[in-house]
């Protein structure tokens, strides 16, 4: 994959605290608008709208994590992501397509 980032999860994260209490992950609504947000960021110009195609959430994250999101564009306008926990860990897996607002 050719482009990414680092996402870090504090330990006292607010989403975290009811989900679950005693063993507490991240949610996956969470971890996907912090993909979404990192992917928006490096596109050039702003974003008119956005597909999510396919996500799976292989792992739990936990407060305190720091991911690598690795992804990939490709000419059908489609982003395949890869959210890493470790180098042979991801946490979630998917597909995306973002349009580009018009000027």
């Amino acid at each position: 994959m050719s482009n990414s980032a680092e996402i870090f999860f504090a330990a006292d994260h607010p989403a975290a605290s009811g989900h679950f209490p005693g063993n507490p992950i991240i949610p996956g609504a969470a971890l996907l608008d912090e993909i979404v947000g990192a992917i928006g960021a490096s596109a050039s110009g702003e974003i008119a709208a956005l597909e999510i195609l396919s996500v799976k959430f292989l792992r739990p994250v936990r407060p305190g994590a720091r991911v690598t999101l690795r992804w990939e564009s490709a000419a059908s306008g489609q982003i395949k992501f890869q959210c890493l926990l470790a180098p042979d860990q991801p946490a979630a897996t998917g597909t995306l397509r973002l349009r580009a607002r018009s000027r």
